[in-house]
C-alpha cells in the first residue's frame, strides 16, 4: 500500500499560517515552527487585548469625569453615588463627553449629584 502524505492540504495550511504571520520579526515569519507558536501567542494576546482596551477606556472616561467634577468642586464617588440616588442612568461615556463637549449640560448633571448627595446626608 503507498504511503500518503498530506500534499495540497498541507500547502494551503502552511500558505494560511505564513500569511497570517508576514509582517512579524525575523524568523517567526520564516520558520514554520516559530511560525505556528507566534501565530497562537498573537492570538492569545489579540483576545486579552479585546478586553484590555475595554477596561483601559473606562479607566479614561472615569479620570475626565474626576477632573471635571473636582472643578466643580464635588468628588467623583460622591458624583456617582448621586447620581445612582437620583436614577440618572447616563454611563460613564456620556458623562465623560459631557465634561468635554457640552459643560453647561455636566453642571446641571452635577446639580442633580450634589443635590441628590446632600439630601442623603
Amino acid at each position: 500500500m503507498p504511503r500518503v502524505r498530506k500534499g495540497a492540504a498541507r500547502r494551503q495550511s502552511k500558505k494560511r499560517i505564513f500569511k497570517a504571520v508576514k509582517g512579524f520579526r525575523g524568523p517567526r515569519s520564516k520558520n514554520w515552527r516559530l511560525a505556528q507558536e507566534a501565530l497562537v501567542r498573537a492570538q492569545v494576546n489579540a483576545t486579552t487585548d479585546r478586553r484590555r482596551k475595554k477596561r483601559d477606556f473606562r479607566s479614561l472616561w472615569i479620570t475626565r469625569i474626576s477632573a471635571a467634577c473636582r472643578r466643580r468642586e464635588i468628588r467623583y464617588g460622591q458624583f456617582i453615588c448621586g447620581l445612582k440616588i437620583a436614577q440618572v442612568g447616563i454611563n460613564r461615556k456620556m458623562l465623560s463627553e459631557m465634561a468635554i463637549h457640552d459643560p453647561e449640560g455636566f453642571d446641571k448633571v452635577v446639580e442633580i449629584a450634589k443635590a441628590t448627595s446632600a439630601a442623603t446626608a
